[in-house]
């Protein structure tokens, strides 16, 4: 472990084998940091973060501070990074409220410069953000998933696994997996088929999305009865089965088709 002389670290903060704390860091008690973590200067880790093995944050993020939200009344909460996570400068990610209670981002995410992650978001794994792209409080990102710098992303949303978001979107509706999505206004545009393939998806599965998605946006049938026509008279599959229940669960509708 090797802590700079200038960083001030709480004795309560737990600091796991090999890690380096850099010049000008702060970080407060009830912290958990896992072995070979790096935290740059200037880095602020407040209390109730839990950071995995091997991440790196970079200077200027602030990591668990409290909410934006006016209802917080200073209930304790974390937010959780994991493991070979990388938090890029000047990020912000503060912690959960009673709501869900934390704050979570995967494992092997990117989270680039400005970036900023509000209260009782759920980050799966792999998860890419670039540069300024916001999320609102209670997002929730599935693993894979890729958000173009500048995207704006509304309280509640979600985005499923393995979607490609263009970057300065605003979006306002829940994001089915496998889907390319982007233009003003949001809307969808086509199945992430590169991102699958670089992923090691078949082409079987890859027609298998491109299938339900077919039925799903140019059967002119309602939402309800497309999927219940998918049900009925495609295979089950293990895709066919993630973006059925992923549309079925939507409570603010999911993103249409552009005209």
């Amino acid at each position: 472990m090797s802590i700079h002389q200038f960083a001030v670290v709480s004795p309560d903060a737990k600091i796991g084998k090999d890690v380096q704390i850099g010049p000008f860091v702060t970080i407060d008690g009830n912290v958990e940091i896992g072995d070979g973590t790096i935290i740059d200067s200037n880095a602020v880790i407040r209390s109730g973060a839990r950071i995995g093995r091997n991440c790196h944050i970079h200077s200027g993020a602030v990591v668990s501070d409290v909410p934006q939200d006016l209802k917080f009344k200073g209930e304790d909460t974390i937010a959780v990074v994991g493991d070979n996570t990388v938090i890029r400068e000047f990020v912000t990610l503060h912690r959960g409220t009673a709501s869900k209670g934390k704050t979570v981002i995967g494992s092997n995410c990117l989270i680039m410069a400005y970036c900023h992650v509000a209260h009782d978001c759920n980050l799966g794994d792999h998860v890419i953000m670039s540069n300024s792209a916001q999320l609102a409080g209670e997002v929730v990102v599935g693993d894979w998933a890729v958000i173009g710098g500048g995207a704006l992303i509304h309280q509640f949303t979600r985005i499923g696994q393995h979607v490609m978001l263009q970057g300065g979107s605003l979006v306002n509706k829940d994001l089915p997996p496998y889907v390319m999505v982007g233009r003003y206004p949001i809307s969808y545009e086509g199945v992430n088929s590169v991102g699958l393939h670089r992923r090691g998806f078949s082409e079987e599965q890859i027609n298998t999305i491109q299938n339900v998605y077919r039925m799903l946006y140019l059967s002119r049938l309602n939402t309800t009865d497309a999927l219940n026509k998918i049900v009925a008279e495609m295979p089950e599959s293990a895709e066919r089965n993630i973006i059925v229940d992923f549309v079925r669960a939507s409570k603010r509708g999911i993103v249409r088709m552009g005209i």
